[in-house]
């Protein structure tokens, strides 16, 4: 019933969208971020190891739909099994525009591939038993705040690709109250007059969600904060360093807080 009514949804939005795109310009980035430590969803994937992320978001020809594809690939030993593939499908746009409660609204589906999962008992006898769906909407307020304090709100519904998978304990959904600041601040480097620094703060409700097989408590989970800025390097490409702090709340997300750092380059075309 879930692939009828996305499919659906994938219709009706190419549909209303078709005109446009025959006016528009295919466009987006490509790049790769190293990650210290890959946190998701506020579990700690690949145990303690970083995580190299190659990817490419594409802008379908300026009609709000896009395509994204992420590698996530663990950069310790052993970790081969947990590495994972993201396909995302977005719609994008604006209600309200022009207004103070101008609301920029999100919607899409992403689908989890674990090409190298486990296929050995008690584990997955079919790689496609550990991948997931995942369904998520995102609204933010640009407008509503004076001084340039943007909040958001975003649901995920999370679920796994066959009803009897080795994932099948880890449906749930997940509530996230967002705000984000862009804090201007002196160059950092002689020829950039100002630097802008993208502030971030989130604090997450999880609702059943694990990556193990198992259900986590319905609580307030943890909160994560962010700061990340930009670098021009010229030639479209782009140079983006961050650094990131997880309060840890529920113990059957993460047991302890966490610390890591992202370096990534991207360019757009």
């Amino acid at each position: 019933m879930k692939k009828v009514i996305l499919l659906t949804a994938v219709i009706l939005l190419s549909a209303t969208t078709f005109a446009q795109a025959q006016d528009g310009e295919l466009s987006g980035t490509v790049g790769v971020t190293w990650l210290s430590q890959y946190i998701w969803r506020g579990f700690e994937f690949f145990h303690e190891d970083g995580a190299i992320q190659p990817n490419i978001d594409l802008d379908l020809y300026g009609t709000g739909l896009g395509l994204k594809f992420l590698w996530s690939k663990g950069t310790g030993r052993g970790n081969e099994v947990y590495e994972r593939l993201d396909f995302t499908l977005y719609y994008g746009n604006t209600l309200y525009e022009y207004e103070t409660y101008a609301t920029d609204y999100q919607i899409g589906w992403t689908y989890y591939n674990f090409p190298d999962g486990p296929m050995r008992a008690p584990l997955p006898t079919s790689r496609t038993e550990m991948d997931l769906q995942e369904l998520f909407a995102t609204l933010s307020w640009p407008e509503i705040c004076p001084e340039g304090v943007v909040p958001s709100y975003t649901l995920i519904y999370l679920w796994p690709s066959k009803e009897r998978a080795y994932t099948a304990e880890m449906s749930g959904s997940l509530h996230i109250l967002g705000v984000g600041y862009d804090l201007p601040i002196e160059g950092l480097l002689p020829d950039i007059p100002e630097q802008i620094l993208h502030l971030s703060a989130a604090m997450v409700y999880n609702d059943g969600v694990n990556i193990n097989p198992s259900a986590s408590d319905s609580d307030w989970s943890h909160a994560v904060f962010g700061v990340t800025t930009d670098f021009d390097l010229g030639n479209d490409c782009t140079l983006t360093p961050g650094l990131y702090y997880q309060s840890s709340w529920e113990d059957d997300v993460n047991p302890s807080d966490e610390l890591w750092c992202s370096l990534g380059v991207s360019y757009a075309f």
